[in-house]
């Protein structure tokens, strides 16, 4: 039941990432045309593709990449047994929560701050604008949170990245 809620959530999100692209697509071809077509640059399209840019890419992140999807130098990682694979991914788990956990009382302090500025052209408050970011780090926090208590109950960190050779993501 969870697992299918979990499921049905993540394609929401990748269906949010995907209009969130492709709204910025849309608003990139018309700051083109606008241009170099009608010769009148439209100010609020660069602003906008800005601004998509940083919720696609934090919102992404937060949402729809899995562990898998992450770039890794792994060559000692995979050079040691399964035991110590388990070690180090729960050492890098602590690491990374514990980091995201410790700054999460300033980066939201930070984005508050932002509630007196606006953007330059479109008017919207920073805060709004800067809130993804808040966002991905507490949904880091809670993924590598849940990771830990995983690891730390024995689970195989590649078998919780869905990891297997062959798959295209790493070899063997």
């Amino acid at each position: 039941m969870i697992t299918r809620i979990l499921a049905r959530l993540r394609l929401a999100a990748l269906d949010i990432a995907a209009l969130m692209l492709g709204a910025l697509f849309v608003i990139f071809l018309m700051q083109i045309a606008a241009r170099y077509v009608f010769g009148a640059p439209l100010l609020w399209t660069l602003e906008a593709c800005l601004t998509l840019w940083l919720w696609v890419v934090f919102w992404g992140g937060a949402f729809v990449l899995q562990e898998k999807d992450h770039v890794r130098f792994d060559v000692i990682y995979s050079s040691v047994r399964p035991r110590i694979r388990r070690w180090l991914a729960l050492m890098s788990a602590v690491a990374i929560a514990g980091g995201f956990l410790a700054a999460l009382p300033a980066t939201i302090s930070y984005i508050d701050f932002y509630q007196i500025k606006r953007s330059a052209v479109i008017g919207i408050r920073l805060d709004i604008v800067f809130s993804i970011y808040g966002i991905f780090a507490v949904m880091l926090v809670l993924r590598y949170g849940w990771r830990i208590w995983q690891l730390a109950r024995g689970a195989d960190p590649d078998a919780l990245d869905g990891r297997q050779a062959g798959d295209g993501y790493h070899a063997q």
